[in-house]
């Protein structure tokens, strides 16, 4: 596929695709719908435990969950906290908040993260504001995961997965109000505060979602104190227009702020602005074969600051010993719109989907000084992907799911200079102003067999093309040997992998495993090297293969009780010198204990983590490093409460019960600021936790 647009794919050429799909079926909102109609089927997932300590996979591949739900342990206020309850989820630990969230041993840009169908990246060359910084997940209804390359439908290049936080949009027969809301408060002077407030009428509805969220720093169970405070809040507004239960068009407005601290950064965050605007319109039980018809469009920008002197004092004897900031902003605009055809024996989505994404910079030494500096755009990014998704039925137990897209992905150079190690002043930058385009091809193709109404096993190959993203071309000081930098030099990275699954439901108990293993050609790796010019840090290809599993089972003793546990191991190697890939999480074991007599609930979570010594000393990705061999931990947690029939909610617990003193393998090196030595530590994680929340629904 090509795109006979320029030599940068230009936002004109991406958005005008999407402007016609989204026109053409305008019209049929304002058509009556057949008196017969039925509306849209809504989610049904039954969640009954009054607080979730882990989850288990709806379909194959597929895992649901409810963020509306108080978790175990206590999450933080990204979304990475929340994933980590997913078996094969954990995060780079960044301190209190804002950790970055990795599936499989997988990172970045190979997780497609995206809220509303719309992608939010962050701003920080270090990855300081991931995208799931910007996430509130309280006001958010649902969320959804689709493991390894099996789903074509969300954009390219998602070896990992794709996470969706998804809002309900709903048609309202007769007018109705419906509210929910929760506050949470505990140790370190954890304070959250969450609203969602929707009246709805047939003609339409508003929605409001908004949410507070605060912490000081936490001890560890050493007793030591860790920098880790937070600060944010979130508003939302969605308008929807509803002129009959089959059709919807939906505006929706987004604001949030907030700042953090970082034990293990030179740097804070003292600015996480972000704006969001989307507009949406459905289409439902439509005539013929195409039934259903879906089009939206966004844009996102996130705004953010880094200083050594708004959450702290700048240190005299550190790197940066005077007051400095750095302003970062991405961006981002895009749209997808989709066509779903049914048959007797098949169903099919059709699509097209396009972003374009600008990252502009600036900086300055002094307290606010940036404030006075002009902009500079050092980075474009667009895309535009074409995408076909189907099931073939054979029966009533078997069927075939399989997809395809194409993707022409473009970047383009702004730099005019490139930072040199560390200490060392810029140089020329030597592929200023160029870009270069790639075309991406991805594919997976899955078969699926239901044994009886109990067992059911899948087994797919799925093939993607990930374009480097923003980090892996310019965050690093040096690119592959031999090439200029990583603009000239990265290629794009290619991932191949087998994915098989066998899933049972019985009256008593479910149980699920899967496994997977890949094959990686042209995988991005980081080096951090110490030099005679000074700390360094060059991105390159290699050859991987990757292999793990996840299991997990739930045992019902009674009606009241539920004993469950999962599995999850992770495993990669560098088949060019047969290093361990690094950053891979370490085995990881969950164990839970639910009681619940419809009022009253209690449960235990007994999390066991092996120790890692499969290490790449060195190596890693643009914001960690493997720093050496971890040691195993376990951590017992507690909690209760009792639902009210006026529909409140009340849950207490305690996390890290016996305050043990332990850190994540997946960990970023404390920083000399905050009193840590040179030699590289992890940081700990919180101690003995306390935390009461109140919930409410109507």
């Amino acid at each position: 596929m090509s795109i006979p647009c320029c030599p940068a794919i230009r936002s004109s050429c991406l958005f005008v695709a999407i402007a016609a799909a989204l026109a053409s079926p305008f019209a049929l909102a304002l058509e009556a719908a057949p008196a017969d109609a039925t509306p849209d089927a809504t989610r049904t997932v039954d969640f009954d435990a009054l607080v979730v300590t882990a989850a288990a996979p709806v379909s194959a591949l597929t895992w649901e969950t409810s963020p509306k739900l108080p978790r175990q342990p206590v999450p933080a206020s990204d979304g990475a906290d929340y994933l980590k309850t997913i078996p094969g989820f954990t995060a780079v630990r960044n301190g209190g908040s804002n950790g970055d969230p990795v599936l499989r041993g997988m990172f970045g840009s190979r997780l497609n993260l995206l809220t509303n169908d719309g992608a939010m990246p962050g701003a920080c060359p270090s990855r300081m504001d991931n995208a799931m910084s910007y996430i509130a997940p309280e006001t958010y209804d649902a969320l959804v995961v689709t493991k390894g390359p099996q789903t074509v439908l969300w954009g390219p290049g998602a070896s990992a997965g794709t996470v969706r936080f998804e809002r309900d949009r709903e048609y309202y027969a007769e007018p109705t109000w419906k509210l929910a809301g929760s506050a949470l408060t505990g140790s370190w002077g954890r304070n959250d505060q969450v609203v969602d407030a929707t009246y709805g009428a047939p003609l339409g509805y508003a929605r409001i979602s908004a949410n507070r969220s605060e912490s000081g720093d936490y001890d560890d169970g050493n007793g030591d104190r860790v920098g880790s405070a937070w600060k944010k809040w979130n508003a939302d507004l969605a308008l929807g227009w509803t002129p009959d239960e089959d059709t919807l068009l939906e505006l929706g407005i987004g604001i949030g702020d907030g700042q953090a601290r970082y034990a293990t950064r030179g740097m804070d965050g003292s600015r996480f602005d972000r704006s969001n605007y989307s507009l949406r319109f459905e289409k439902d039980n439509m005539q013929g074969a195409m039934q259903a018809f879906e089009a939206s469009v966004f844009h996102n920008v996130a705004d953010h600051v880094m200083d050594n002197y708004s959450l702290r004092d700048p240190n005299p004897n550190g790197a940066m010993p005077m007051p400095m900031a750095s302003n970062v902003e991405r961006s981002t605009s895009g749209g997808r719109a989709a066509a779903t055809w049914r048959g007797a024996a098949f169903e099919l989505v059709t699509g097209i989907d396009a972003q374009d994404s600008r990252h502009r910079r600036r900086a300055g030494m002094g307290r606010n000084a940036y404030l006075a500096m002009p902009w500079v755009v050092d980075a474009r990014f667009e895309n535009l992907g074409l995408f076909a998704e189907g099931t073939w039925f054979q029966g009533e137990d078997s069927r075939w799911i399989a997809g395809a897209r194409a993707d022409r992905a473009g970047a383009e150079d702004g730099r005019m200079t490139v930072a040199g190690s560390h200490g060392n002043p810029a140089m020329p930058n030597p592929t200023a102003g160029q870009s270069r385009e790639e075309t991406l091809k991805a594919g997976f193709v899955r078969f699926e067999r239901d044994v009886d109404k109990s067992l059911s096993w899948y087994a797919g190959i799925g093939h993607t093309e990930r374009m480097p993203d923003y980090w892996e071309l310019f965050s690093a000081n040096m690119g592959p040997m031999g090439f200029a930098n990583a603009f000239a030099g990265l290629d794009t990275e290619k991932t191949t992998q087998l994915d098989v699954g066998l899933q049972y439901r019985g009256e008593r108990f479910d149980g699920w495993i899967s496994a997977y293993a890949g094959r990686v050609d042209d995988f991005i790796q980081f080096r951090y090297m110490d030099t005679m010019m000074g700390a360094t840090s060059m991105v390159s290809n290699i050859h991987a293969q990757t292999s793990g599993a996840e299991l997990g089972g739930e045992y019902r003793a009674s009606e009241d009780w539920k004993l469950g546990g999962s599995l999850a191991y992770a495993r990669g190697k560098d088949r060019d010198s047969g290093r361990p890939l690094p950053q891979m999480p370490p085995l990881e074991g969950r164990l839970t204990a639910d009681w619940n007599n419809g009022s009253w609930s209690a449960g235990a979570l007994v999390r066991i983590v092996d120790g890692q010594d499969r290490v790449a000393d060195g190596y890693g990705n643009v914001v960690g490093q493997d720093i050496g061999p971890s040691a195993g931990f376990a951590t017992l947690a507690l909690n209760g409460g009792y639902s009210f029939a006026s529909g409140v909610q009340l849950t207490a617990g305690v996390d890290n019960l016996f305050d043990r003193a332990y850190s994540e393998h997946l960990n970023l090196a404390g920083n000399a600021d905050f009193g840590y030595p040179a030699d590289a530590v992890r940081i700990n994680e919180p101690g003995r936790t306390f935390w009461l929340r109140v919930g409410y629904t109507f």
